[in-house]
C-alpha cells in the first residue's frame, strides 16, 4: 500500500465513521464499497479488510458507552453468542461458496438496498405512527443475531449495522441497542479477521486481509467514531437515519446497476 492509498482509506473511514457513529453503526456496511470501487481490494480479501476495520474503529464508541455503563445487559450477550459462530460460517461459505466478484456484488446490492429501505420507511413511520411494538424474545434475538452474523461474514460488516436498525424496528429503544450492537460488531470482526487469516494459510488465492489498508481505514474510523460520538447531542435523530438509508440504497443501486451491464 503506497501513502495516497492509505491515506485516502483514512479519510475514508473518518468520514464514514463520523456520519454513523452517532446512530450506533460502525461505518463498515458503506465503507466496503469504497474499498471495492475505489481503493481496489480484490475479493474475497475485501471482506476480511473490512472486519479488520471494525476491530480497529470499534474501541472509540464502546469505550464511550462503557464509561456511561451501557454495554453491561443481557442483549449484549445474546447478540455476541448469535454473531460469533454466524460469521464463521459467513466466512466459510464467502472463501469456499461465494468467491465471484459478480456475485459478491450481488450480495452488496440485495444487502444494502433493503436496509437502506427499512431505514428510511422505518424513520418515517415512526415519525407519523409511534405505535408502540413489542420486543422480541431472547431466543429469537439469538436467532436473528446467528443469521446476521452469518450474513456478516460473507459481507464483512460485523453484523451490527443489521441488527441494529431490525431490532430497533421490532420495538426496542435505541439507547439499548446501539451499544449492543456495537459491542457485537467488535467481537464478531474480531473473530471474522481471524477466521479469514486461518482460511488463507490453507486456501490459495487473496484471501488474507490487507493489514496495512485495514489499519489506515480503522485509525480514521477510530477518529470519526469519537467525533461522531462527540456530535451526536447536537445532531437530529431523524435526519441521520434518513442520511443512512439513503446511502444505502444508493450504494444498493450502484452495484444492482453495474450488474445490469
Amino acid at each position: 500500500m503506497d501513502w495516497p492509498t492509505g491515506l485516502l482509506g483514512f479519510a475514508a473511514g473518518l468520514l464514514i465513521s463520523v456520519a454513523t457513529a452517532p446512530v450506533g453503526v460502525s461505518g463498515a456496511v458503506f465503507l466496503l464499497p469504497v474499498q471495492v470501487s475505489v481503493l481496489g481490494v480484490p475479493s474475497p480479501a475485501v471482506t476480511p479488510t473490512n472486519l479488520l476495520y471494525n476491530v480497529v474503529a470499534g474501541p472509540g464508541a464502546l469505550l464511550r458507552h462503557h464509561r456511561a455503563r451501557t454495554l453491561r445487559g443481557p442483549l449484549t450477550r445474546l447478540l455476541v453468542m448469535g454473531t460469533v459462530p454466524g460469521v464463521v460460517v459467513g466466512a466459510v461459505i464467502r472463501v469456499f461458496a461465494v468467491p465471484g466478484p459478480s456475485v459478491f456484488r450481488l450480495l452488496i446490492a440485495v444487502l444494502l438496498l433493503p436496509l437502506g429501505g427499512w431505514l428510511c420507511l422505518r424513520t418515517l413511520r415512526r415519525a407519523s405512527r409511534p405505535a408502540p411494538a413489542r420486543e422480541p424474545s431472547s431466543r429469537a434475538v439469538t436467532r436473528l443475531a446467528m443469521a446476521v452474523g452469518v450474513a456478516g461474514g460473507i459481507y464483512g460488516i460485523g453484523g451490527g449495522s443489521l441488527l441494529g436498525p431490525i431490532l430497533v424496528g421490532r420495538g426496542m429503544p435505541v439507547a439499548k441497542v446501539a451499544p449492543a450492537a456495537l459491542a457485537a460488531t467488535f467481537v464478531t470482526s474480531v473473530v471474522g479477521a481471524g477466521t479469514y487469516a486461518l482460511l488463507s494459510l490453507t486456501t490459495t488465492g487473496d484471501i488474507a486481509p490487507h493489514w496495512s489498508l485495514g489499519l489506515a481505514c480503522g485509525l480514521g474510523g477510530l477518529c470519526g467514531g469519537y467525533l461522531g460520538a462527540r456530535l451526536q447531542p447536537r445532531l437530529p435523530e431523524k435526519a441521520l437515519r434518513l442520511l443512512l438509508g439513503v446511502l444505502a440504497l444508493g450504494v444498493g443501486g450502484l452495484y444492482a446497476v453495474q450488474l445490469l451491464r
